[in-house]
């Protein structure tokens, strides 16, 4: 399976994501592709956010290699699953689906949630990163 996280600027939260679920589908044995992607295109290039990379280096998950990127419309044809953090990246993504068939591939990676965006708030990288994980592990036991 190959599946796209999708966040704001693509060094926060889907970093994150994608490490985590990475992480998560190599433990399980799952011959899965991770990847990630922004709405903005402020980041274009750009390694993730320090704080995203200690976080997941804390929890044993290297991110320092990941390189930022905007989403893209090929992403539809590329990707089974395209999980979003919050209901703005829903919308800008929905939008950009050629059908309703690609829509079908996009949700909140937390189903009826969303995952904040801790940028503004240092202290807010840990509980997001547990609020990830657990989106991740509900969305592999669905899916293995």
């Amino acid at each position: 399976m190959k599946i796209l996280m999708v966040c704001l600027g693509n060094i926060c939260r889907s970093p994150l994501a994608e490490g985590i679920m990475q992480h998560l589908a190599d433990k399980e044995g799952l011959d899965w592709e991770i990847d990630s992607a922004g709405t903005g295109d402020w980041h274009i290039g750009e390694g993730p956010d320090r704080r995203s990379v200690r976080t997941a280096r804390e929890h044993g998950i290297d991110i320092s290699k990941q390189v930022c990127r905007l989403f893209r419309r090929s992403d539809f044809d590329d990707f089974d699953q395209i999980l979003v953090m919050d209901k703005s990246n829903l919308s800008n993504v929905l939008a950009m689906a050629p059908n309703a068939e690609a829509a079908k591939k996009v949700s909140l990676l937390l189903v009826d949630k969303i995952v904040p965006d801790p940028y503004h708030d240092d202290t807010q990288f840990e509980p997001v990163f547990k609020m990830i994980e657990e989106g991740c592990k509900a969305f592999i036991a669905k899916h293995k």
